[in-house]
């Protein structure tokens, strides 16, 4: 699969956040050469210290996906686009709809009108989120359930997606949607609790504070660990047969939010865990139970994730014990 992306031309839109930067470290290795784009806006995620370890082999754009002059420069000649851009916090856009309508909307329609004009052969791998769906129906959750999502910040990723879609069913823009479930790892913003829950978890467990379980502790969820995420888009990216698809990227293996506190004070060896009840603001976007069914990305694409949950949190620990000062 690395051998798809030797000598390639990558463009990672929000290439400084958590995703972005651990994809750009993987197509490093790889042979690619890389030119990363971020707008660093505050408290979303961007930091310098995700690329320390390949700074001197990328290329650093600092500007918005919504500049036109500026992506319509960028796209030329890039094989690969994975676009991750976007305004991610979900609890922001029960109070403020414009940033998610402005960056997730906006910004995607002006990166494929980009590639439309100046680089219709380019290949743009676009990222979503489970979100997308709201409640699930019946589970394990496959790309035909019906998509309901339940807050601005899920309508305008699912409407970035659509866009791209039509970019390339229409227009001949080469592209994948993926939808990502809860994803931890290294290189996650820790500042705040907003958004990527267990990362969150992990800070405060490695803080030896008290991690709250909203509700009784037993809602499911499917946590994927980066490397498995990254793995994902790679080989997304490099099977011809993905694109034009729709793809779950997470686990049909799902985890209650009280096991996952307990697997991570065991490997921290540190914090604490209680009941606590629900804000209105996650009891009024909570969608309930939600896994993946990865049956599609598994057969056509050939990806599984192979990190048990107590590895996967072993690793983000060991993580940010050691580079704590640049993320807390």
């Amino acid at each position: 699969m690395n051998a798809a992306f030797q000598g390639k031309r990558v463009l990672i839109t929000g290439g400084m956040g958590f995703l972005g930067s651990n994809l750009a470290i993987k197509l490093v290795d790889a042979g690619a050469r890389v030119t990363i784009t971020d707008a660093m806006i505050p408290g979303y995620g961007g930091n310098l210290f995700n690329i320390d370890c390949i700074r001197d082999q990328v290329t650093v754009n600092f500007c918005d996906v919504r500049d036109v002059h500026v992506m319509n420069y960028l796209v030329r000649d890039q094989d690969y686009i994975f676009h991750l851009a976007g305004q991610v916090d979900h609890i922001l856009s029960m109070t403020d709809p414009f940033p998610d309508i402005d960056i997730n909307i906006k910004g995607t329609a002006v990166l494929m009108e980009a590639c439309k004009h100046h680089n219709p052969q380019a290949r743009v791998i676009h990222i979503g989120t489970r979100g997308q769906y709201g409640p699930a129906v019946s589970l394990p959750v496959n790309e035909e359930a019906p998509t309901h999502p339940k807050g601005i910040y899920e309508i305008s990723r699912l409407t970035a997606e659509k866009i791209t879609q039509v970019y390339n069913d229409i227009h001949g823009v080469k592209s994948i949607m993926l939808r990502l479930t809860n994803v931890y790892g290294a290189r996650a913003q820790m500042r705040h609790a907003r958004y990527g829950v267990v990362n969150w978890f992990v800070r405060l467990a490695l803080d030896d504070q008290t991690i709250q379980l909203f509700g009784d502790g037993t809602m499911k969820r499917d946590f994927l660990y980066v490397d498995d995420c990254v793995q994902a888009m790679l080989m997304a990216a490099a099977c011809d047969a993905a694109y034009g698809q729709i793809f779950n990227v997470g686990l049909d293996q799902p985890t209650t939010f009280k096991q996952l506190a307990e697997v991570l004070i065991d490997v921290a060896k540190s914090g604490h865990w209680e009941y606590a009840p629900f804000t209105p603001e996650r009891a009024a976007q909570e969608p309930g139970d939600f896994y993946s069914d990865i049956t599609k990305i598994r057969t056509l694409v050939g990806w599984q994730p192979v990190t048990p949950l107590a590895e996967g949190l072993q690793q983000t620990i060991l993580y940010y014990r050691q580079y704590k000062s640049h993320y807390w």
